[in-house]
């Protein structure tokens, strides 16, 4: 695509509603992964399945709302 093609693309695309904006910058980014692996539905099935049982025999060591937060500020900070 040329510049000036790409251009009237980018002109139109940033004309669009807000809504319209968003769908095409889903598609844009989603266009960008490569093909879908078939086995990551059945993974993460799996690993909800796993953690729901560790929550249910006890076994699961959850935390509360606060501390979840206070352990994702920290990481951000190291960042």
């Amino acid at each position: 695509m040329s510049g000036t093609a790409l251009e009237k693309v980018r002109s139109e695309a940033l004309n669009l509603p807000e809504a319209e904006r968003a769908e095409l910058a889903y598609n844009l980014v989603a266009s960008l992964d490569g093909p879908p692996d078939s086995d990551v539905e059945q993974a993460w099935d799996a690993e909800i399945m796993r953690r729901l049982s560790e929550i249910e025999s006890g076994t699961a060591k959850l935390i509360d709302r606060k501390e979840f937060r206070r352990r994702m500020r920290a990481r951000m900070n190291r960042s």
